[in-house]
């Protein structure tokens, strides 16, 4: 996965950050659909994914009002139940408004 490229500022982050349970099947193939539909959602900007000891997921929307959508689309709807009864031991959601960013990148250090 890459660096989501992001518009200029500001636009919103959501931080999901989850520690996982013992039960993880077909928790990949979910995590996957879930990219997929949410890049097609009005005001989807990007989306970082990281796991170790815990995983961090960050997707990047347009307003608060794409943010709300893409909660009540049906299909993350039951991701997000299947999340809570199966795949997650626990989870938190953070939603922030980023006012302010920059980018570094090794192969062009001279962009800014």
């Amino acid at each position: 996965m890459k660096i989501a490229k992001t518009p200029t500022t500001p636009y919103y982050a959501v931080i999901f950050t989850s520690t996982s349970s013992d039960n993880q099947v077909g928790y990949e193939e979910m995590a996957d659909k879930m990219v997929e539909l949410a890049a097609l959602q009005d005001g989807f900007l990007g989306i970082e994914s990281a796991r170790d000891e815990i995983g961090i997921t960050v997707s990047y929307w347009k307003n608060l009002e794409s943010i709300q959508k893409w909660k009540m689309n049906m299909e993350h709807q039951v991701a997000r139940s299947k999340g809570k009864s199966m795949w997650y031991a626990a989870f938190k959601v953070r939603i922030s408004k980023v006012e302010r960013d920059y980018f570094f990148d090794k192969k062009r250090p001279n962009q800014f």
